[in-house]
């Protein structure tokens, strides 16, 4: 018997002699040494001994070196010889495991058909254990020895050849050979190596084999390779019992190579389909629960690997998951959020299919029905979690439950309210996710395909008046009510019984709803019948199943508002997914969604591509694609009653629909069948929104109008335009925007055109409401296809003067009318507005009118010069030398200054100063001063305000002197008139000053800011908008005043506080961010202003936030920390330090922060101040990296010690400024005292003229000349000595006292308080020692 074969740990080993007795390679071949030839003869050599004798050959010493050699040179070897060898050795092993099987049942000594005679049964167990190892061990060998990188074969010249190769199939062959090793495992291994350690040791090579193999993605490519691996660890793990040694390399390989997680979830639910034993599935999810949460938390990728592992696993293997899930859930409470992400996942998994079929007797299938009751219930807890990404996964796993119709009525209506709760968010991915699960709730909710509220409140009146007479008493009645009140709620209370109930009410009222619920306002009439459904049980059933439908439109309902904000959110996914779920809102007629709808129009101006993409394709699909007449109709009805952001940005779809080829022609024929009234039941509205729609469509295709201008004189000036006012105005529009041959034949016979336009303009048929927009495109109409529109319009003045003077211009020029002929009996203030509107109207087109003229000559002079250009290339030797002249003479450049100098007098004209080229307009422009400088006449009519300021305005665009000499005016005005519509007009040509003008309003630019403080939030809000496009498009410098737009960020009005944060937003693009340097100087002037705290806030968090680059923060951190110096304020001292702490630090700001300390050191002894750099503190730690937290941790201690010191050093200084004061008041009553004693004596002194010393012993007195009465603090009166100064040379007192002066100046604040004390403790002495002298003076109640 050979000896036994132990596997080595490496193939070379076996050609070392073992020091016990093993089986090892003897006589090896060294195969390099041998040509492919003899390669090729040795393997067939060995080929015909496996094949020719027994199955234990492989032990014999010959066959075994000569194996070995091979197998340890395989990678030499030719494909055809691959093959044979290993389909020999393959096949001798599963020829085996037969055999092995087989010895359980053959006697203790037998016969062997091998040609073992008499052999006893242990050494024929010795003998099959032996081969089985040996087969296996060259088979693995082959197996790792042949990479997948190695099958790829070069091309090979010869038919021949190519077939040999072909028979070599690497992938296929180590399918096989890895299924045969599966199965090897199936047989009993324990007659082989019995219950030892033997058993152990091979098994423990075969599992170290496949899971190396599955470190290795190539392999796992192949089905029967990653099929065969699975079937190994299954069986070593659950029929061998190796669970825990398969559980550790099942996990090492999860935390270390994402790629194989599918692959082992594949085995591990294999294993328990195949053994019925899902001993390894818990065993792996006891070693997740089991391990510890900061673990996870560090690993975030072994963290990511683990969720998916268990994610797959609950949704192979539901049904065991969800009673092993309890070790799961406390890792809710773990820092990870991909964990909790994932036990979302499981949970979602486990309540879809973990209780579908329901098993046993009623209490186990209460409890698993309270288990998934306990589930959901997390689910909902979950939607608050502090992390964005669980709050969107959560989202996600209730969206993925209502696909499934998991979801309870139940329940449904508090997710509901979840999920809209979610779109005020601050998380974008967050919105998103309750976007999503919110459309899908609508998609398939349980409740019918019409979701209207008053439709659902009809019907449910009418099945509860139909329950009150089935029902037999009112107690019932009252009981019934109970219930379907906490019906909603019942999932509370009775988790088992709301699932099941919950269940059958989604297959009952599904059924009944589709069928019985109306699905228009008509069907909620009292005559609507109310179908039998069925007993009362059912109806009762169907009655809660209404009430969950109408709570759940009622709270899509309410979203409505919130979708609008959500449309103008910053992020493209919100409005992206707002947009779709406006869609779904209005296909289930969701109250208030088409007029949501229409508020998405604005958004085809986005600069983003994918959001003009989404609202196109919302527009297109909504609208659009419906047959012709529907689709006009829709078209139509968009365009009545929209504003006019709204008709501008439909105009800009339907333009570029236009031009796709989106917009039929038929739609466009069904259009004009609405505007000419051939629709039966279209009126006026409709015919101008058509026409309107028309227009919009021309601007792009102006063929759309053509041959049909007739039509719209007819019927836009005719009867229909007393009826619809804007018809009218709608007409000139269309007119305006005619193709070029059409305006030429009306201006061939058109005069009755310009008739009615006339008429429009002096006439008055139209409202006045309606009036000034419909002349104001008249008379734009006109100078549009009039041959001399200048012509035309001086008649058209006139007829307007003559309607208001009753006179001519010649006759009286309205500058000679006094300021107190303003008689309401004969000037009607009206027609005045209009006469006003009329000329400066007809001022402004003429300014137009020669700019397109200048146009059309200089685009002519271009055309002649390029012709010119083109023949002078054929003939340019003749022409040469003139062309040299020209241009030396600059005959070119003289002709566009001629054209220039044409159009500045031509646009001079309009407005002329000189009496003797006064025109129309120039006669009416001093009168309009005039007027609008009478206060009184403005006071007495102020319904004319608005047409005078509004002309005025006008007028000054076109002139720079009249601009400049009404400059003045209009700023007054617009500051102090009392209609708000006046100032707000004023507020919007100051716009257009500044752009045509910029010189001139230069200097008024801080009165241009003040518009921004106006009470007035329309005047506030064009002030924004003015100042916006002034500055976004460079005509203004943005100045010192920018804070005015930084405090309109919290305007009470939310529109102004959208447009001045929309400003800021825009202003941030802009070059290198001029918000980065105008932030210091706004915190300045904010600081200043007495603005509340949560504003002041409010404002800087936001300007902060538009800034992005590293660079710029560091650049802020810098700037904020310098301007603590010479900073007084306390106020403004805490206003910088917010807004340090409003900034992100990286490495380098916090260096800058760190060298920048001697500019804030003095301001850390305020507590609010070293709050806020505590919070960077923190806010570094947090994303610090090791390194770098011990540098923070010193900076802290820092702070902090500076904190107390400056803190104890402030607290000091106050109590010795207030303790110097309280002293002060003493010694100065006491000093002034002492000066007038001083005075005195020296009043003595001047009459000795000798200035003698005199002796004071001589003196009567003691040396108290006089006594003083001091304030003291208590309010008494205290007598204060004087020492007589006698005896004193004058010159001698005035030398001490300058003396004592100088080192008061030259002392402390602190020193001079002791100095002083020291003084007041010897006068408080002093006065002690008198005190009986001076009894008589003192008052009675001392």
């Amino acid at each position: 018997m050979a000896p036994p074969f132990i596997f080595p740990s490496n193939i070379q080993d076996l050609e070392e002699e073992p020091d016990d007795h093993r089986l090892y390679a003897i006589s090896p071949i060294d195969v390099t040494s041998l040509s492919p030839s003899e390669l090729d003869e040795l393997v067939k050599g060995v080929v015909f001994d496996l094949s020719d004798r027994d199955l234990f050959c492989i032990e014999d010493h010959d066959v075994f070196d000569r194996v070995y050699s091979l197998v340890k040179g395989f990678s030499l070897l030719s494909p055809s010889s691959k093959y044979y060898l290993v389909e020999t050795i393959r096949s001798n092993l599963a020829v085996l495991l037969p055999n092995v099987d087989s010895l359980a049942r053959a006697p203790q000594s037998s016969p062997s058909n091998s040609g073992i005679d008499q052999v006893p049964m242990s050494e024929r167990i010795a003998v099959h254990r032996n081969a089985l190892k040996i087969y296996t061990y060259f088979l693995i060998t082959i197996v790792l020895v042949q990479e997948p990188k190695q099958d790829t074969c070069t091309a090979s010249k010869g038919a021949g050849q190519h077939l040999k190769k072909s028979l070599w199939n690497s992938e296929a062959i180590r399918g096989r050979i890895i299924n045969l090793i599966a199965n090897s495992l199936e047989i009993n291994l324990v007659l082989l190596f019995g219950l030892g350690d033997t058993v152990g040791s091979y098994l423990s090579f075969i599992s170290k084999f496949a899971f190396s193999l599955y470190e290795n993605q190539a392999f796992l490519k192949d089905l029967s390779t990653k099929d065969g691996l699975g079937h190994i660890i299954g069986c070593i793990a659950t029929k061998h019992k190796r669970t825990a040694e398969s559980c550790a390399s099942i996990l090492h390989l999860i935390y270390k190579f994402d790629f194989a997680v599918p692959h082992l979830v594949e085995a591990v639910a294999a294993a328990v389909k195949r053994y019925d034993d899902g001993c390894l599935a818990v065993a792996l999810i006891r070693e997740f629960g089991l391990t510890d949460p900061k673990d996870y938390a560090r690993d975030s990728i072994g963290a990511e690997n683990v969720g998916r592992f268990i994610v797959e696993l609950a949704d192979r293997l539901p049904r065991l998951v969800s009673t092993n899930v309890g070790f799961l859930v406390p890792h809710f409470g773990g820092e990870s959020y991909k964990i909790r992400n994932a036990l979302l996942g499981v949970l979602g998994k486990l309540v879809a299919k973990a209780f579908n079929d329901f098993e046993g007797d009623q209490s186990s299938k209460i409890l698993r029905l309270r288990g998934k009751q306990a589930m959901l219930e997390i689910l909902i807890e979950r939607c608050k979690d502090v992390s964005a990404y669980t709050r969107s996964r959560v989202l996600q796993v209730w969206a993925e439950l209502c696909e499934e119709r998991a979801v309870s009525i139940g329940l449904w209506n508090e997710l509901a309210l979840v999920a809209s709760g979610r779109l005020e968010d601050k998380s974008a991915i967050v919105r998103k996710s309750a976007l999503n699960l919110l459309i899908t709730m609508l998609q398939h909710n349980p409740f019918g395909p019409q979701l209207r509220v008053e439709t659902f409140s009809a019907t449910l009146e009418k099945y509860k008046e139909k329950l009150l007479v089935l029902e037999p008493a009112r107690s019932e009645d009252d009981h019934f009510d109970n219930e379907i009140t906490s019906g909603e709620d019942s999932h509370k209370v009775a988790p088992g019984c709301d699932v099941l109930c919950g269940e059958s009410l989604v297959q009952s009222e599904v059924s009944a709803d589709d069928s019985f619920l109306p699905s228009s306002q008509a069907q909620t009439q009292e005559n609507a019948c109310v179908p039998d459904i069925g007993n009362l049980e059912q109806i009762k059933a169907l009655v809660a199943s209404l009430e969950a439908g109408l709570q759940f439109s009622k709270c899509i309902a309410s979203t409505m508002t919130i979708l609008v904000q959500l449309l103008a959110s910053s992020s493209v996914t919100d409005v992206e997914n707002a947009i779709l779920l406006l869609m779904r809102c209005r296909q289930f007629q969701i109250d208030g969604s088409d007029e949501c709808l229409r508020k998405m129009l604005p958004l085809v101006f986005s600069q983003d591509k994918s959001i003009y993409e989404a609202v196109e394709n919302a527009f297109v699909s909504i609208y659009i694609r419906k047959n012709p007449l529907e689709t006009g109709r829709n078209l139509l009805n968009l365009a009545i009653n929209s504003s006019i952001g709204d008709l501008a940005a439909l105009e800009c779809l339907i333009g570029s629909l236009v031009s796709k080829g989106e917009i039929s022609q038929s739609t466009i024929s069904a259009l004009w069948d609405y505007f000419s009234f051939n629709v039966s039941g279209v009126e006026a509205a409709q015919s101008r929104a058509a026409l309107s729609v028309l227009c919009m469509a021309a601007k792009s295709s102006p063929g759309i109008l053509s041959s049909h201008w007739q039509d719209i004189i007819d019927i836009g000036f005719g009867r229909w335009a007393k009826v619809e006012p804007l018809l009218a105005r709608t007409a000139c529009v269309a007119l305006e925007r005619l193709p070029e041959e059409d305006k030429k034949k009306l201006r061939c016979n058109g005069s009755n055109v310009f008739g009615v336009l006339q008429s429009l303009v002096t006439g008055f048929w139209l409202p006045e409401s309606i009036w000034y927009a419909a002349a104001d495109k008249a008379i734009s109409t006109i100078y549009s296809i009039h041959p001399a529109p200048e012509n035309f319009a001086v008649g058209m003045a006139k007829k307007s003067l003559n309607s208001v003077f009753s006179c001519t211009v010649i006759d009286e020029t309205p500058d000679q009318v006094d300021s107190d002929g303003m008689n309401s009996s004969i000037i009607s203030t009206s027609k005045l507005g209009r006469f006003l509107f009329v000329i400066s109207q007809i001022a402004l087109n003429q300014l137009v009118y020669i700019e397109s003229c200048v146009r059309k000559v200089r685009l002519e002079k271009s055309k002649k010069d390029k012709a010119k250009c083109e023949s002078e290339v054929v003939d340019s030797n003749s022409n040469g030398a003139t062309d040299g002249i020209n241009a030396e003479l600059g005959i070119a450049a003289s002709d566009d200054a001629i054209i220039d100098s044409l159009s500045e007098r031509a646009e001079k004209e309009i407005i002329s100063s000189s009496s003797s080229d006064k025109n129309v307009i120039g006669y009416f422009a001093p009168f309009l001063s005039k007027l609008c400088r009478n206060v009184n006449v403005m006071q007495k009519y102020p319904e004319l305000q608005p047409s005078a300021m509004l002309a005025l305005c006008r007028l000054m665009i076109i002139d720079a002197e009249f601009c400049e000499a009404n400059l003045q005016l209009l700023f007054t005005v617009v500051e102090n008139a009392p209609s708000e519509t006046v100032r707000s007009n004023c507020t919007v040509a100051l716009g257009d000053l500044a752009v045509r003008f910029p010189n001139l309003l230069e200097p008024w630019t801080e009165n241009m800011y003040a518009r921004l403080r106006d009470p007035s939030t329309s005047v506030r809000k064009n002030a924004v908008l003015v100042l916006s496009h002034l500055i976004l498009n460079d005509m203004m410098k943005v100045k010192g005043y920018i804070d005015e737009m930084a405090v309109r960020i919290e305007d009470k009005d939310e529109r102004i506080s959208s447009l001045a944060k929309l400003f800021f937003h825009e202003l941030s693009k802009k070059g290198n961010n001029p918000i980065y340097s105008l932030l210091p100087d706004i915190l300045g002037r904010l600081s200043s202003q007495n603005l509340e705290e949560g504003v002041f806030y409010n404002i800087m968090q936001f300007l902060i936030t538009s800034i992005k680059k590293d660079k710029q923060m560091e650049g802020l951190v810098e700037k904020l920390c310098n301007r603590f110096s010479g900073v007084a304020g306390m106020l403004l001292r805490h206003s910088i330090a917010y807004c340090l702490s409003q900034l992100t630090f990286s490495e380098r700001g916090l260096k800058k922060l760190v060298e920048s300390f001697k500019a804030y050191e003095h301001a850390l002894s305020e507590d609010s101040v070293m709050d806020y750099f505590r919070a960077i503190i923190n806010k570094c730690k947090k994303f610090a990296k090791t390194e770098v937290k011990s540098s923070i941790e010193e900076f802290e201690e820092k702070l902090n010690k500076i904190h107390v010191e400056r803190k104890e050093q402030d607290a000091t200084t106050r109590n010795a400024l207030a303790h110097q004061k309280k002293v002060g008041n003493l010694g100065g009553a006491v000093r002034a005292k002492k000066d007038a004693g001083d005075k005195a004596t020296d009043e003595i002194d001047a009459e000795d003229e000798t200035s003698e010393v005199i002796n004071p012993s001589e003196s009567s007195e003691s040396g108290l000349t006089s006594t003083g009465l001091e304030h003291v603090e208590n309010g008494l009166e205290v007598q204060s000595p004087k020492t007589s100064r006698r005896g004193v040379s004058r010159s001698k007192i005035k030398a001490d006292k300058q003396s004592r002066i100088r080192e008061q100046k030259n002392s402390s604040p602190i020193q001079s308080t002791l100095r002083m004390n020291k003084r007041s403790l010897s006068y408080l002495s002093l006065f002690i020692n008198l005190t009986p002298y001076a009894h008589t003076c003192l008052p009675c109640s001392y």
